[in-house]
């Protein structure tokens, strides 16, 4: 063994700076430390354009288009009490010269209760005496024989009608909430056709965009809509 270059060479070592040893490698910034720093940053971002965001989550959902005249007014079935009074003032106003409204199917334990009780009415009978206790005259009230699912079974009972009749524009009204859902469907139904889809929402629901989340039924009822969207 060389005594004489051991020496020099501890020296050395002694006198190394720490850290240079192993070069190349650098301490790595804890991971934890960037989640905590981004979930701040997300609450920061969010608290502080929080009602924004939110406005524009509920007003995304509103699809309302300008009034116009067409050939027929479609109300999508279901809350008879909102949907209804806007059909009205629709029709009222000379925008179509009739109203379609589809019958839809019997919920479970209706047919035990028409046996018991023949003059119940259903969704379609409600929404029939609604009307004519408005003036609004039998005759020009449209539907299918065929019951309805969901809206997209409607709209293709609408198409029907609509073709068979030569409809060349309709008005389609239903609540605020599910206004997009609703015309983005009639406009997937009737994208083959020369039809013009005009959404007209009804005024008559409380749901606001400005304040929605204020409400527990206008929470549930968001997160519901935005599923039935995306899915």
């Amino acid at each position: 063994m060389d005594y004489e270059n051991a020496k020099p060479q501890e020296k050395q070592k002694e006198f190394e700076i720490p850290g240079t040893e192993e070069k190349g490698k650098r301490p790595r910034f804890p991971m934890w430390k960037v989640i905590l720093f981004l979930i701040i940053a997300v609450y920061f971002v969010f608290t502080l354009y929080r009602v924004p965001l939110l406005i524009k989550l509920g007003n995304y959902l509103i699809v309302e288009q300008e009034a116009q005249k067409a050939d027929l007014i479609v109300c999508i079935a279901g809350e008879d009490a909102v949907r209804a009074p806007a059909v009205i003032d629709a029709f009222n106003k000379g925008l179509a010269p009739y109203i379609y409204r589809a019958k839809k199917v019997e919920p479970d334990g209706f047919d035990y209760i028409k046996k018991r009780m023949k003059d119940y009415p259903d969704g379609y009978d409600m929404f029939i005496s609604i009307l004519k206790g408005f003036g609004i005259p039998e005759k020009v009230i449209l539907s299918t024989d065929k019951r309805v699912e969901n809206i997209t079974e409607e709209a293709m009972e609408v198409r029907k009608l609509a073709l068979d009749k030569g409809f060349k524009s309709i008005i389609v009204v239903t609540s605020p909430i599910n206004s997009r859902r609703a015309w983005v469907t009639f406009q997937k139904v009737f994208k083959n056709d020369d039809i013009k889809i005009i959404s007209l929402p009804s005024p008559y629901q409380s749901f606001n965009p400005k304040d929605w989340w204020t409400s527990p039924r206008w929470i549930i009822e968001l997160i519901f809509e935005y599923q039935r969207l995306i899915f």
